[in-house]
């Protein structure tokens, strides 16, 4: 594909055309402005929703202000994690070592705000000077009697897929570490799930309605003490692959707590996800429940869809998110309602996402691994899409080209889980791509013109 830099021709393919072998799982190409974040901000992402425990960043104040509120992640009591806390390291702490003031601040925070846990990070130059965070994360547990968790995600290491390691490490620290009882009813764990508009709480209802116990969500909206009690539960649901199908492994190996893999994005996943729990357990009760609600659900929703339908048929829309996993969700979803995905990519796929995608999408789809603005907009061009589902670093670039946005990332304020949130999901594109906004737009103005004069 011409434009393309000569060292990321192995990342971006046309579907149907190209021979199809993704290289993924590789550093960004050096000069591409690659839109992925580092290791540190990969662990934050994941950990920062657990809203009675303090995060303390271990580095200079640029980090933990670049990352604050990262997630907006809704609490339904504790807030902590509404908060942004740093050693703030200074050019003497650099010079001579911040542990000393890694432990001050981790005894005050202790102090005045009474956490159920502390998360340490490690940044960058934490990395480069040597401090020993996990001796005093160690020390400080003996000293304070709460867990100090230490979380080794300095952010030159690799890239926001090995932060999601690190702070699913830092999670199976605390695992176990409960005192809770089995309960009665057949138990799951959700991974994945960071409740972002509230979205945990759609799916621990459908939940509730089946019959199954919600032992724990992994992180929205958790709490130290069911992190700890994790291990009585029968089954990981894991939601995000990317971010939380490490930690099902080390769960499985050591508590012998099967996974199974699921998306609530969508109608058909969403279907999907809550009769592949039913199924697991067999219980008739649960099963009955599930098509009870399914079927209400669905049918419900049906309706509202098919106008959506007919007012975006033949739409065309590009697909750039965090994970793979999440873009196949996003392009049934879309069909669903008429529209056509062009560009299908991800910041963090892996070669098996990448290799069901293409049987996903149409021929001609653009599809695409880390990729950069330039590319983006490119692509956009090229294949005319009217529509951009992303996040935060697309709404620019978007806005720019004169698209309609969608944002799927951590900053949105709607909930686009579950049949609730594919309703939202589906309002919010019709009046997106459909806005009379658009024709005042100089980008879309110009390309009219040159289309009539074509």
């Amino acid at each position: 594909m011409q434009g393309i830099l000569k060292e990321r021709v192995k990342q971006v393919f046309k579907n149907g055309t190209d021979h199809f072998d993704m290289s993924c799982d590789t550093p960004s190409t050096s000069g591409s402005v690659s839109q992925r974040a580092c290791v540190f901000c990969g662990s934050r992402v994941v950990l920062y929703p657990i809203a009675d425990a303090v995060h303390l960043v271990h580095g200079p104040i640029g980090c933990a202000s670049y990352t604050w509120d990262i997630r907006g992640a809704l609490s339904s009591g504790p807030e902590l994690h509404r908060y942004s806390f740093s050693t703030d390291l200074k050019e003497k702490e650099v010079i001579f070592g911040g542990e000393k003031k890694l432990e001050e601040s981790i005894v005050y925070l202790a102090k005045r705000f009474k956490p159920k846990a502390v998360f340490v990070y490690s940044t960058c130059i934490i990395g480069i000077i040597g401090d020993d965070v996990e001796r005093v994360c160690k020390q400080a547990t003996e000293n304070i009697g709460i867990q100090i968790i230490p979380v080794h995600s300095e952010g030159f290491k690799g890239t926001k897929k090995d932060g999601y390691k690190a702070a699913c490490s830092a999670i199976f620290r605390l695992i176990g570490t409960g005192k809770g009882t089995k309960p009665k009813k057949p138990s799951i764990n959700i991974l994945g799930e960071f409740n972002l508009a509230g979205e945990s709480w759609i799916i621990k209802n459908y939940y509730k309605q089946m019959g199954v116990h919600i032992q724990s969500v992994m992180t929205g909206d958790s709490r130290i003490e069911a992190i700890s009690n994790a291990h009585l539960a029968d089954l990981n649901v894991v939601q995000c692959s990317g971010s939380m199908l490490s930690l099902a492994k080390m769960m499985e190996e050591k508590y012998n707590i099967p996974y199974t893999h699921v998306s609530y994005f969508g109608i058909e996943d969403t279907a999907a996800a809550l009769y592949e729990v039913a199924k697991h357990f067999g219980n008739p009760e649960i099963i009955k429940n599930t098509k009870e609600l399914v079927t209400k659900e669905i049918s419900q929703l049906t309706a509202i869809l098919n106008e959506y339908k007919i007012k975006l048929q033949g739409k065309k829309a590009a697909v750039y998110v965090g994970g793979a996993f999440k873009a196949f969700s996003l392009v049934k979803a879309l069909a669903r309602i008429g529209m056509e995905v062009v560009i299908a990519g991800s910041q963090t796929g892996n070669k098996d996402d990448y290799n069901q995608l293409p049987n996903m999408c149409r021929p001609g789809t653009i599809i695409v691994d880390d990729s950069n603005p330039l590319e983006l907009s490119r692509f956009v061009q090229e294949r005319d899409a009217d529509l951009f589902v992303g996040g935060v670093k697309e709404r620019p670039l978007a806005m720019k080209l004169g698209l309609g946005f969608c944002d799927h990332n951590h900053e949105r304020k709607i909930p686009l889980a579950g049949f609730e949130g594919m309703k939202n999901f589906a309002q919010e594109i019709y009046i997106s791509v459909m806005s009379p906004v658009w024709k005042f737009h100089e980008f879309r103005q110009k390309k009219q013109i040159g289309g009539q004069n074509d």
